[in-house]
């Protein structure tokens, strides 16, 4: 599995948590949803992902080292 799933993956779980946690806890969770949605916007434009360095650094998608092959 590349970083770009794993990506895809982290930022679709966590707008999918902030709606339900905007929807049965508190209305300002649909926060977290909006920086998500921003994030991969400006992340398209400028190719700088906080998400994707962490990934990196963590060994996920390093040659060799990976367990997501």
């Amino acid at each position: 599995m590349t970083v770009e799933n794993i990506i895809r993956i982290l930022a679709g779980t966590l707008v999918l948590t902030s709606i339900a946690l905007a929807h049965w806890v508190h209305p300002n969770w649909i926060y977290l949803a909006a920086f998500v949605g921003l994030n991969l916007i400006q992340s398209a434009f400028t190719h700088f992902c906080p998400a994707e360095i962490i990934l990196r650094k963590a060994g996920v998608g390093a040659k060799g080292g990976s367990c997501c092959k």
